[in-house]
């Protein structure tokens, strides 16, 4: 019998490439994907084709969504990939578990407290492990910014000041697809900033303990187009002649990978990727302000927008030997057409500066090692450690646990709870995290 590490993936949207692309290339040696499990016969059988034009492999068993204990029971993976809608990562996860398997999950972990408690009682019920993939944390520039604190360059951190913006190409498509309606993703504080809460939570190495923030829609959606005296009477973009023109419009017959996965399952899914960003519903905000107070003392200022004329990041962490700072712009190509992708550089980081300023010395920049791949080089790096049979030690301490994904989302699910009620949420009145 083989000793390889058996894997299951459920969810084959575009997110699941990555996974399916080291399982059955990169790390064939250790790694064997044995099924494909999704709403969509058509997207699965998108992925088997790949497999078969492209590899010579035999067509792996497909099984939709209702049969996924049958999948298990037949197919025997060691551990579930979960990829599929951010409001379905509970069910599958503790499913999976039950089955007695180990889990990998797409961020965010979940969305609400309630699925995130269902996790861990199933984690609690059968002692398997969940792993979260926050891959921003393996990018070499990010991994730079957490040695410097690490390392006491700035001293204790006290301070932490955060901006990122979505461009209008890469912010807008939240707006287009599943993630406008907030029961599905939790919204942009919980489905995108989860990324970015994680990345604090592990800079400063502590966990949140009370939120306050405010937010609203107030560039995307129907009404806020109209105040602009903006009209748009289509619903999607793909077939829809007055939208040629639409800077903020999608083709999904323009790349054929979209054509694929998402337009040639509409019937099959009911799933509209390219909806128009100025229709309705929206059910997310576009514009947010969140303050934390960690347990270790340090204050957070966070603020995201999905609508800029560029994408990236400005960060820094004042404590109390100097400050540290860091500005990344991001180069978005993923929504361009087959043409424009392939002379563009996929996921790169474009602009990246970190600089140091001692409280009492010089300034100085430092170095970043630059590195291939998506997410600023963070994918190659983070898929190494999950499926090489011996990765190398990481003193960065970069896997995330369900303890880490618990506090990513838990700086999220309470900032849309104080959006909604206008209060100072304390975290542990939602769910009790250990002290870090």
């Amino acid at each position: 019998m083989s000793d390889k590490k058996r894997f299951a993936i459920v969810g084959t949207g575009s997110r699941a490439g990555m996974f399916v692309q080291a399982i059955v290339e990169i790390y064939k040696e250790t790694s064997e994907l044995v099924a494909f499990c999704d709403l969509s016969q058509t997207r699965m059988d998108w992925y088997n084709s790949q497999l078969v034009d492209q590899l010579g492999f035999t067509p792996l068993p497909t099984y939709k969504a209702d049969d996924f204990d049958t999948m298990i029971e037949e197919t025997k993976p060691d551990t579930v990939i979960v990829t599929t809608i951010d409001a379905w990562h509970h069910k599958y996860i503790a499913r999976a578990m039950e089955l007695g398997c180990d889990v990998i999950s797409e961020k965010p972990m979940t969305t609400d407290i309630d699925k995130m408690r269902t996790i861990y009682d199933a984690i609690d019920k059968t002692g398997k492990s969940l792993r979260v993939t926050f891959n921003y944390r393996y990018a070499p520039a990010y991994t730079q910014y957490r040695k410097l604190i690490m390392d006491g360059t700035i001293g204790r951190p006290l301070a932490v000041d955060f901006s990122w913006v979505l461009d209008t190409s890469h912010g807008a498509d939240y707006f287009r697809r599943w993630h406008r309606e907030k029961h599905n993703s939790g919204g942009l504080m919980v489905h995108k900033a989860t990324h970015h809460f994680d990345l604090v939570n592990w800079w400063i190495d502590s966990y949140p303990k009370q939120v306050f923030a405010m937010g609203d829609l107030l560039f995307y959606g129907k009404e806020n187009a109209e105040a602009r005296g903006e009209s748009y009477d289509y619903a999607r973009y793909t077939g829809a002649e007055a939208a040629k023109d639409d800077p903020f419009a999608l083709f999904l017959d323009e790349k054929q990978v979209f054509q694929d996965l998402y337009l040639n399952a509409e019937e099959e899914t009911g799933y509209i990727r390219d909806r128009n960003v100025f229709g309705e519903p929206i059910t997310i905000e576009d514009t947010m302000n969140v303050t934390v107070r960690y347990q270790n003392g340090v204050l957070l200022s966070y603020n995201l927008i999905a609508y800029a004329p560029w994408e990236g990041l400005r960060i820094a962490v004042t404590g109390t030997k100097g400050r540290v700072e860091m500005d990344i712009t991001e180069n978005v190509t993923h929504l361009k057409s087959d043409e424009a992708s392939a002379s563009a550089s996929k996921g790169a980081f474009e602009k990246t500066a970190i600089r140091v300023f001692p409280m009492f010395g010089e300034p100085y920049t430092v170095d970043i090692p630059f590195s291939d791949g998506g997410h600023g080089g963070a994918d190659p790096v983070m898929l190494e450690q999950i499926f090489a049979s011996d990765p190398p030690n990481d003193p960065f301490k970069r896997a995330a646990s369900h303890i880490d994904g618990a506090a990513s989302i838990l700086v999220g699910i309470s900032a849309n709870q104080s959006m909604a009620s206008g209060e100072m949420i304390q975290v542990d009145d939602l769910f009790k995290l250990p002290t870090r």
